[in-house]
């Protein structure tokens, strides 16, 4: 089984621009009816919770639970929070909450240009991000890099610069995937990644990240 890896090839602190950026090398490597996208983002407030249920209601949110915490609980009686509802079902009490923070929120596999806009003027200052995947890299021969589907993938981050959300920052990432071949310790398709980067004006920033 192969795994991907993906470098940051752009960072701005305007949202509207890092997600034209991010569209731009999406569209390099788009497959019309197959390439989708989907968005997830992570919520630490009730007030901003409740504003981008309202933004975005098609989504799914999903609460916290303690590791364990339903393992013998039947799924039909698990709170509906625990188990994922849509923006308009959230419940209003904060008391539901308790515990339960950060709620998770997810939109998936969508058709390219479906929920991007609306996504990112609904992020505010929350973590998240967009990711479209089903890509396809070509071949280019005279530089030895192979076309590579599996792991084409193009994502922008929200307010923190890694896919793990684990730091709040100020500014938007843009991140390209390649394959991951890493020989004596060199990621040997980290110049597919320069190659890309290049051809729609941008470069390789820093190391890449799975």
């Amino acid at each position: 089984m192969s795994n991907g890896i993906a470098y940051p090839v752009f960072r701005t602190p305007d949202p509207a621009l890092a997600l034209s950026v991010a569209r731009r090398l999406m569209e390099f490597g788009r497959v019309e009816e197959f390439s989708r996208v989907s968005a997830h983002a992570e919520f630490h407030s009730l007030p901003e919770l409740h504003r981008v249920a309202r933004e975005l209601p098609a989504g799914c949110f999903r609460a916290q639970e303690v590791c364990g915490e339903f393992d013998d609980v039947p799924l039909a009686e698990q709170p509906a929070l625990v188990v994922g509802v849509e923006g308009a079902d959230l419940p209003s009490d904060p008391a539901s909450y308790e515990g339960r923070l950060p709620v998770e929120f997810d939109l998936y596999d969508g058709a390219v240009d479906s929920i991007e806009d609306a996504f990112t003027a609904a992020i505010g200052p929350n973590r998240g991000e967009i990711n479209w995947r089903n890509l396809s890299w070509p071949d280019v021969p005279a530089q030895g890099l192979y076309s590579e589907h599996t792991h084409a993938e193009v994502t922008l981050l929200f307010n923190t610069r890694t896919r793990d959300f684990d730091e709040q920052t100020g500014d938007h990432t843009v991140l390209v995937h390649v394959r991951s071949v890493n020989i004596d310790g060199r990621q040997r398709m980290e110049p597919q990644a320069q190659w890309l980067a290049a051809r729609t004006g941008l470069t390789v920033l820093g190391p890449g990240q799975r």
